[in-house]
């Protein structure tokens, strides 16, 4: 955890100073939910709420480098679902989760919060992470996170962003439930558990002057002043 952590602060302060009027940032809101032991792929399985903000260097009006804070709740009961495995177990569970990543971003567009125009784009996003269980304290995982959204610029600096996000772990016991599956639900989730992000991010620009920045010269002439 400590590695991963310094180099997200490295990555985050070798940013020149200049090169703050081409970030951006953000706050989520949404829900997350869980996928495991118990739930094998229902997707918005019980969702509880969740929350984070991040910070956005953004490359290239189709590229950008992401690194965001991240907290939720994950839950799950097996007498939700309809099979007499899980009805004779009768598991449950709920944790709080946190969450840091980074994540590389590709807009599908060329996308920029600055000016006035309604810029929008579809994006992809992938990276790596670690993930805590909030009540067990440094029970610390790494994690693969990757999303898809849309966004949009809609006044001038600020931003409006829809986002899925999956994230890939490498633990099996969210749920306290280490390899416990019926025979049958052994699947694409290979036993271990996964976790998701499902909101909306609200997006600003605080430096309003991108004149002279070469990675914004393909925007800069079609943005409606």
């Amino acid at each position: 955890m400590r590695i991963i952590v310094s180099l997200f602060l490295l990555t985050l302060f070798s940013l020149p100073g200049s090169g703050q009027r081409n970030a951006d940032y953000g706050v989520f809101g949404g829900v997350s939910f869980y996928m495991g032991d118990i739930n094998p792929g229902k997707q918005l399985y019980s969702p509880l709420p969740a929350g984070g903000f991040f910070y956005r260097y953004n490359l290239h009006p189709r590229e950008a480098l992401r690194i965001g804070v991240f907290t939720g709740g994950i839950r799950g009961n097996d007498l939700d679902f309809n099979n007499d495995f899980q009805k004779a177990r009768a598991k449950s569970f709920s944790e709080g989760i946190a969450e840091l990543s980074a994540q590389f971003e590709f807009n599908f567009l060329p996308y920029s919060t600055q000016g006035k125009r309604w810029n929008y784009s579809p994006y992809f996003a992938a990276g790596i992470g670690a993930v805590s269980i909030i009540a067990s304290g440094l029970n610390v995982h790494p994690v693969i996170p990757f999303s898809l959204g849309f966004k949009i610029n809609f006044y001038k600096k600020l931003g409006l962003e829809a986002e899925y996000g999956f994230r890939k772990t490498f633990y099996d016991n969210f749920d306290g439930l280490k390899d416990e599956v019926a025979p049958a639900d052994h699947g694409w989730i290979h036993n271990n558990d996964w976790y998701s992000f499902v909101g909306l991010a609200l997006t600003w620009k605080i430096y309003n002057r991108l004149a002279g920045c070469p990675a914004y010269g393909d925007t800069k002439k079609t943005r409606r002043r």
